[in-house]
C-alpha cells in the first residue's frame, strides 16, 4: 500500500502539561479510529514535549520559537529573528510531511504552524482547553475548520458556527480509574477512618498553597483531618521535611499515580487549570480552587469562577490563600451537605470521551 494513501495529521503545542497530555489523548484516539493514521507532533525546542512525546511513541519536530517575554523587554529582541527561523522551519515541515490537517493545542508551537496551514487552505483544528481563549486561538479561528472547547460561553472568542463543545482529553489512568477510596488510602499509608485533604500545585508547585499549608499544618491534625500534600518540584526542598514525624500528613514532591490521589481525597485543594479542572470534574471531588494569579489573560480565574458560578467549586484567591485557605478547608470538612452538593455538581460536568469525539470530528471533514 503507498503511504500517500494514509491520512496525514500534524499535531502542534505543548509547553505545559496541561497541552502535551490533552494533545497525545487526541493522538491515540486518532490512531484508534485509524490504525493507519501517520502522526507527527510539532512543539518548541527545549520545552517538555521534546521528551514528552516520544515517551509516548510519537515524532516529535521542534520550532526555535518563544514567546514574547512579559517581564524582560531585552530578552524580546530577538523574538522577530526566531519567529521568520520558525516560519521557514514550517514551511519545510509541511511541504515534506504533506499534512491532511494540521491541529493546535496550545503553545508557542501552535501558532505558526496553523497559521502557514491555513494559507495553504489545509484544514485546521483548535483545541482550546481553558474558558478564557489565549490570543494566538482566537485569531486561528476565524479560518480553523472545528474548534474543540472545554466549556459553554466560547462564542465570546469564536464564530459560533465552528465551536463544538467536547470537554478536554482527561488520561485514560484517571478516567477509566477503579481505584477505591481504602485501597487508595492504603497506598498513602493513611486511616480510613478520617476525613483526607488532598493538595496539589501542578507538577512544578504553588508556593503559596504550600506556605498556607505550612503556616496552618497543626491544624489538620486538630480537626481530625489527613493531608495529601503534593509540594511540587521546585519547592520541594523547603517543605518536604515538614512531614516527618506526622502520622496524619503524606507529603512528596510529586503523585505519579494521581488517580490513587483522587480516590483517598474527601476534598481538593488545587491550582485551577484546564486540566485539574476537568480530572477534579471527572474525579467528582468538592474543591477549593486557588487560581495562580500570573496565568495568560488570567484564565485560571476564568476557569475556577466557570465552575463557581454553577455551584461546583469554591474558591480563594491567591492573594488571601495565607489566612482562608485553611479554615476554608475546614469548615467544608465540617459541612456534609456542601460537601454532597459540590460533588454532585462539579461530577455532573464531566465528559470522559472529549479525545473521541475530538478524532472522530477530525477525521469526518477531512474525508
Amino acid at each position: 500500500m503507498a503511504d500517500n494513501i494514509h491520512k496525514h495529521i500534524i499535531i502542534a503545542g505543548g509547553g505545559t502539561g496541561g497541552h502535551i497530555f490533552p494533545a497525545i489523548a487526541i493522538a491515540n484516539a486518532l490512531k484508534q479510529e485509524d490504525p493507519d493514521i501517520k502522526i507527527l507532533f510539532v512543539g518548541a525546542t527545549g520545552k517538555m514535549e521534546m521528551e514528552k512525546i516520544p515517551q509516548a511513541g510519537y515524532q516529535i519536530k521542534g520550532l526555535d520559537i518563544a514567546g514574547f517575554n512579559r517581564q524582560s523587554v531585552i530578552k524580546n529582541f530577538a523574538l522577530p529573528f526566531k519567529l521568520i527561523k520558525s516560519f521557514l522551519q514550517v514551511r519545510k515541515i509541511i511541504n515534506e510531511f504533506k499534512p491532511d490537517a494540521v491541529v493546535g493545542v496550545g503553545g508557542y508551537s501552535s501558532f505558526p504552524i496553523l497559521r502557514y496551514a491555513q494559507t495553504k487552505n489545509i484544514a485546521s483544528f483548535i483545541h482550546e482547553s481553558n474558558s478564557f481563549a489565549g490570543k494566538s486561538n482566537i485569531l486561528l479561528g476565524k479560518k480553523a475548520v472545528k474548534i474543540f472547547v472545554a466549556t459553554d460561553g466560547m462564542e465570546k472568542f469564536f464564530p459560533k458556527n465552528k465551536i463544538m463543545i467536547t470537554g478536554n482529553p482527561v488520561r485514560k489512568t484517571i478516567a477509566a480509574s477503579t481505584a477505591t477510596r481504602n485501597e487508595a488510602l492504603g497506598f498513602f499509608g493513611l486511616k480510613e477512618s478520617k476525613k483526607t485533604v488532598l493538595a496539589v500545585g501542578g507538577s512544578l508547585g504553588a508556593r503559596s498553597i504550600n506556605e498556607a499549608l505550612a503556616a496552618h499544618l497543626n491544624e489538620f491534625a486538630a480537626n481530625g483531618l489527613q493531608l495529601i500534600w503534593q509540594t511540587g518540584k521546585s519547592t520541594a526542598a523547603d517543605f518536604k521535611h515538614l512531614g516527618e514525624g506526622k502520622e496524619n500528613i503524606w507529603v512528596n514532591d510529586f503523585i505519579k499515580e494521581m488517580e490513587m490521589g483522587y480516590a483517598a481525597a474527601d476534598i481538593v485543594i488545587s491550582r485551577a487549570g484546564a486540566m485539574a479542572v476537568t480530572e477534579l470534574c471527572v474525579a467528582g471531588k468538592p474543591t477549593v480552587f486557588v487560581p495562580f494569579p500570573h496565568a495568560a489573560e488570567d484564565h485560571q480565574t476564568s476557569n475556577a469562577m466557570s465552575l463557581v458560578n454553577k455551584d461546583a467549586a469554591l474558591m480563594v484567591k491567591d492573594s488571601d490563600v495565607k489566612d482562608q485557605l485553611v479554615p476554608t478547608v475546614i469548615a467544608l470538612s465540617e459541612n456534609e451537605s456542601l460537601q454532597q452538593s459540590l460533588q454532585k455538581n462539579i461530577h455532573a460536568l464531566a465528559i470522559t470521551n472529549a479525545d473521541e469525539m475530538i478524532a472522530k470530528e477530525i477525521l469526518k471533514n477531512i474525508q
